[in-house]
This record gives C-alpha cells, structure tokens and sequence, in this order.
C-alpha cells in the first residue's frame, strides 16, 4: 500500500533488481551479437579488443580499492557494429536510462535503500560477482551501471580521438547561498571570516560562479560520410565506453591513436571571451566574481 501517492520500498527495491538483471542479460546478448557478426572492434587500453574485453568492460560497475566515489572509470575503444548490434545497444541504453530513472526516485522518495541496492544487487548475477571472491565485499558503481554506451548515429569517415584536460563545471550561486555555504565551513577560522568579510562587500545582487575542474577525458571527433538531416557533417562527443559505429562491412574508419596519457597542462588557448576573473573570489568554495 503506497503512502502520499508513493511505492513502497519493497516495490522499488523489485523494480530496480528487474532493470538490474534486463541490463546484464541484454549486455550478454549486445556482446554475442557482436562476436557472432565477426566484426572489427579496437581498444586503447587493451591489445586484445574481443568480446571478452567488451563485455569486461561494458559490465564494469564496481568500485576499486581507494576510488573516489564520484569518480568514475574510461574504457576507450571503438566497436563497428551492424544494424542488429546498433539495435542491441540502443537496448541496452533504455535499460539504463530506466535504471537510472528509478534509482533518482529511490534517492528521493527512500535514500536509506541505496546500501542495500549495494549490496544485494550484485548477488543476482554470480557470473559477475564470481571473479570478486576472496577480495573482500564487493560495492557496485551506481553511475558506472546507467552510463550510457556512445553511438554514432550515422555511418563514419574518420574518427579523431583526442583528450580533453580543460573541462570544468560552472555553477551560479547568489551571494546568501555563498554565504550559507562559508558559514557551514568552520566559521570561526580566520581565511573563513576574511572571506565572509570579503562577501559581504559586494552588492546582494551579484551573481556568483563556483567552479569545479573536471578529470581529463577523451573526446572523438567524428566525420560523417554524408550530412546528416539537420547538415551537420562532423560530431564532437566525450567517450567513457566504446564507441559503436555503424558499418556494414565489419571494419573500423579511419581512426587515430592518441597519448597514452593527458597532457600535464592546458593545451586549449584561453578563451577571449571568458567571463570569469582569473583568481578566485573565495578560494575554500571555488567561488569566482564575473568580469
């Protein structure tokens, strides 16, 4: 019986099991349709670019020993896919787009079930939780679960893969809420009262930027065969997993092979236009003013 026109948790916690279980089968079943097509995959981490590392790869949702927990892991590769892998993915994609449209429900509607989700979700697969016996409990990635896999839309040229280190995320916040933020700090420390000052010298109405840089990526440019309907020719997309790309005789287009790692320092020329002054404005909050 639902309360306030909500589930109960044991409906909820069902739910999201079936999604569990519908993503790894329908995975098992993206990865023997690929091998039985015969077609070419390649990865920038491994030599070996079979269905054993696909699926490795495409079921990858522990944690690892010492991993922040927001981050999460690359598998960069490309897979050439035929109309009945390219249907398969999209599958899988709406498995996971529902997996992560119940769990932001569980999150808001029953956040004290996602221990548990952790725990007892990777218990209905022993196939995938095999390989972890003797290395201690196990937790799942919840993101690394309802990620989506990348596909092109539309049959490729070239590929040209590159990393992207200058990424960041800007969020506005208002001056109460910059403030609200440095008074959850230790408010009595003397860099946090020289900021609350320093706060408390601008307009109310000041709109503020806090800034978090992102880990390095890396980003596929690709070239399309022909313009797509919009006439767009070319597509920029950041790549966690592999890319499947269309093709209809199982080979790979053009592609490059990038660093082995991200370069150290910004590669990107700053932009003229950027408006953020370029030291921060509340350096404990990652709080900068607008030009």
């Amino acid at each position: 019986m639902s309360v306030n026109g909500q589930r109960p948790e044991y409906r909820l916690l069902a739910e999201l099991e079936e999604h569990f279980d519908r993503l790894v089968e329908q995975t098992d079943a993206l990865v023997a349709t690929w091998q039985a097509s015969g077609a070419s995959a390649w990865s920038f981490e491994n030599e070996m670019a079979d269905a054993i590392w696909l699926r490795h790869v495409l079921l990858d949702v522990w944690y690892q020993d010492g991993q922040d927990g927001r981050a999460t892991r690359s598998h960069v590769g490309l897979v050439a896919a035929n109309e009945k892998v390219m249907e398969a993915v999209a599958r899988v994609n709406a498995t996971k787009k529902a997996f992560a449209a119940l769990l932001a429900e569980i999150r808001r509607e029953a956040p004290t079930l996602i221990p548990e989700i952790k725990a007892i979700l990777p218990f209905r697969q022993p196939a995938l939780h095999n390989h972890l016996k003797g290395t201690g409990l196990a937790r799942l990635h919840l993101k690394q679960c309802w990620r989506a896999i990348p596909l092109a839309e539309a049959p490729v040229a070239r590929i040209r893969l590159a990393w992207y280190a200058s990424g960041r995320s800007i969020k506005r916040l208002t001056v109460r809420e910059a403030e609200q933020k440095l008074l959850a700090l230790d408010s009595e420390a003397p860099h946090v009262r020289i900021q609350l000052q320093r706060l408390a010298g601008i307009p109310d109405g000041e709109p503020l930027a806090q800034v978090q840089s992102q880990a390095p990526l890396m980003r596929a440019n690709l070239f399309y065969r022909a313009p797509l309907e919009d006439g767009r020719s070319r597509r920029a997309m950041n790549i966690a997993l592999p890319l499947f790309v269309p093709s209809l005789d199982g080979r790979l287009p053009d592609h490059n092979l990038p660093p082995s790692h991200p370069p150290e320092t910004r590669t990107r020329a700053r932009r003229s236009d950027e408006r953020l002054e370029d030291t921060a404005f509340l350096p404990s909050l990652r709080v900068y003013r607008y030009r």
